[in-house]
């Protein structure tokens, strides 16, 4: 018996038929990328979301509010209650860490300058902040011209908020002076609102905010309570004191929770719809799987005759059915190939916006070997069923057929 078939022999046969290698690449190409834009957006949002907590940060929301800071509300005198008795929170220049903010959803859209679509508007979170804002959140930097000023209708853009609103952020950042002129004017909930500056914070939910003087806020959604107080701690000193704090002063209704505790219960709470985002890629690729099943069995079925006389010239059915699983995997390893390249090339940082900002694509060396074997598995499941069908056929009946 000959122990094996060349690997030339697989080569040769792929170039048979030009239509049925397109759809045999082109199906495993799908199942790879719809796999890699899965998990891209599942591990993303995951990230990002646990990327936003620093680890030296506690919020405190309304009591009862826990699970979303967008609906908490804290009166303004809180925030400077809790900055003057709150044991264990850092200073700056003898101002104490403590960043009173506003998170609310508003609807963001472009003026005609820098727009590269009519009335491109981004539903988002806008976030009323304080110059605190920008010690207890390190991850945030100022790329271009200035922090807005209070009461003169400034704001300053993330990237991610800037290319959801229709402008460029390259070209946003380029405009801007160290003074804040050259901006665009956006429209905050209808109202016009001058961008002053642009802040870049990758890998986290705010690199998709709008900042906002804490004042303009109240104004703008006519509310006199703030949503958190955002507290950066001492050295040496732990979020277990702020929390001990904000239990003993049951009079102030608060909660605290160290932020990148808060962000991981965000991550669970969107686990569900990364649960769906798979379920719906896998059925896709499952449906991509099964036309990738059609297509090589049409493609081996045609060669039963053959099939059945390599193994009259002394190759065995094992050696028959290996090099058929090269053809079919040098194929979908092809597809799989071709689809990590279109990933890497138009999907890899695309913004993906939800409730609480925005997260890039993540197609990093995990997603990858995910889209890898997800080919691989398609060569081998559309190889398997067809071999078996046509290797169980009598010798005596194959070489009959036509």
């Amino acid at each position: 018996m000959t122990s094996s078939l060349p690997l030339s022999y697989a080569t040769r046969n792929l170039g048979r038929s030009v239509p049925r290698l397109a759809l045999s690449v082109g199906g495993a190409a799908l199942v790879a990328l719809l796999a890699m834009a899965g998990a891209g957006f599942a591990l993303g949002m995951d990230r990002a979301l646990r990327a936003s907590g620093h680890e030296r940060n506690v919020i405190l929301l309304g009591a009862g509010s826990e699970e979303s800071v967008e609906r908490s509300e804290i009166p303004r005198a809180t925030a400077g209650q809790v900055a003057a008795s709150a044991p264990g929170i850092g200073d700056w220049d003898g101002q104490p860490l403590a960043s009173p903010e506003i998170n609310v959803a508003l609807t963001v859209s472009a003026a005609a300058p820098g727009v590269r679509e009519a009335r491109a508007s981004l539903n988002g979170l806008v976030r009323g902040v304080t110059p605190m804002a920008f010690l207890v959140h390190p991850q945030v930097r100022m790329t271009a011209g200035r922090a807005p000023e209070s009461g003169a209708d400034e704001l300053m853009l993330g990237a991610s908020a800037a290319l959801g609103a229709g402008l460029d952020p390259s070209a946003l950042e380029r405009s801007l002076d160290a003074s804040g002129a050259g901006g665009p004017t956006v429209h905050v909930d209808g109202r016009p609102f001058r961008v002053v500056g642009a802040f870049r914070a990758p890998g986290t939910v705010m690199d998709g905010e709008a900042w906002m003087p804490l004042d303009d806020v109240l104004v703008l959604t006519q509310r006199e309570t703030v949503s958190a107080v955002i507290v950066g701690l001492a050295p040496g000193a732990l979020p277990g004191d702020v929390e001990d704090f904000a239990r003993r002063r049951i009079d102030l209704e608060l909660s605290a929770i160290h932020e990148p505790g808060y962000y991981a219960s965000q991550s669970a709470f969107y686990r569900p719809i990364r649960v769906m985002v798979l379920a719906s890629a896998a059925l896709v690729a499952a449906g991509a799987l099964l036309g990738g099943l059609n297509t090589m069995f049409a493609a081996f079925a045609s060669r039963i005759r053959e099939l059945a006389m390599l193994q009259v010239l002394g190759f065995s059915r094992a050696a028959v059915a290996a090099s058929m699983l090269q053809e079919s995997l040098i194929a979908s390893t092809a597809g799989a190939l071709a689809a990590v390249a279109v990933a890497m090339a138009f999907l890899d940082g695309i913004s993906v916006r939800f409730s609480m900002g925005t997260f890039g694509l993540r197609i990093d060396e995990a997603t990858v070997a995910i889209g890898l074997a997800a080919g691989v598995l398609v060569g081998i499941a559309g190889c398997v069923l067809p071999a078996v069908r046509c290797l169980r056929v009598p010798l005596a009946t194959a070489l009959k057929s036509e």
